[in-house]
């Protein structure tokens, strides 16, 4: 690996709430660690086949930002997740531990990993797990609605964006660019 900027001391951070931007916080804090030379992987749990502009971004990042879609397209049911849901988000987990422990990263996001664990997907006892052993200058990032209180409690910071407004209330779509 060439000689890099390297985080020292790696924090957990929580991205979550009703609003939109959380997604796009993470990604907003993964292209600034890029122009310092740190290099971030974020796992979409639950957004998959669905083309977010993030992942042509990701693109031009000469290997900075990689993003990993690991779900369906479709709506999953919190009371009667399909067993697919479940297996692809587990899948998920398993690769956020090894690209975690592996520390080839700075960075690694967890997106919508509190709506995983909220809708039982994946066990939030073994995201802690990955959380407490991972390497100390690994920055963790887990964002979406619904985040568990056992995240909370294990993170260095919490950013709870709320919703005020939303033009969604006035029946206007996602739009490429800004929601995708």
């Amino acid at each position: 690996m060439q000689n890099r900027s390297r985080l020292t001391k790696g924090l957990i951070q929580v991205y979550t709430g009703n609003g939109k931007g959380k997604t796009t916080s993470a990604l907003g804090l993964c292209f600034r660690a890029a122009g310092h030379g740190l290099r971030s992987f974020i796992i979409q749990f639950m957004k998959g086949q669905i083309v977010y502009g993030e992942l042509n971004s990701a693109k031009l990042m000469n290997g900075l930002i990689t993003i990993e879609q690991m779900g369906r397209p479709d709506f999953v049911s919190k009371q009667n997740p399909e067993r697919i849901d479940i297996e692809m988000a587990q899948d998920a987990l398993r690769l956020a531990e090894k690209i975690i422990k592996s520390g080839e990263y700075d960075i690694v996001v967890l997106d919508e990993v509190n709506v995983a664990a909220d809708f039982n997907l994946i066990d939030k006892n073994e995201v802690i797990r990955i959380l407490k052993e991972r390497p100390e200058n690994v920055e963790v990032i887990l964002t979406g609605r619904y985040a568990p209180q056992e995240f909370l409690d294990i993170a260095d910071l919490v950013s709870e964006v709320r919703e005020i407004k939303h033009y969604y209330s006035k029946g206007i779509d996602a739009r490429d660019g800004i929601e995708r």
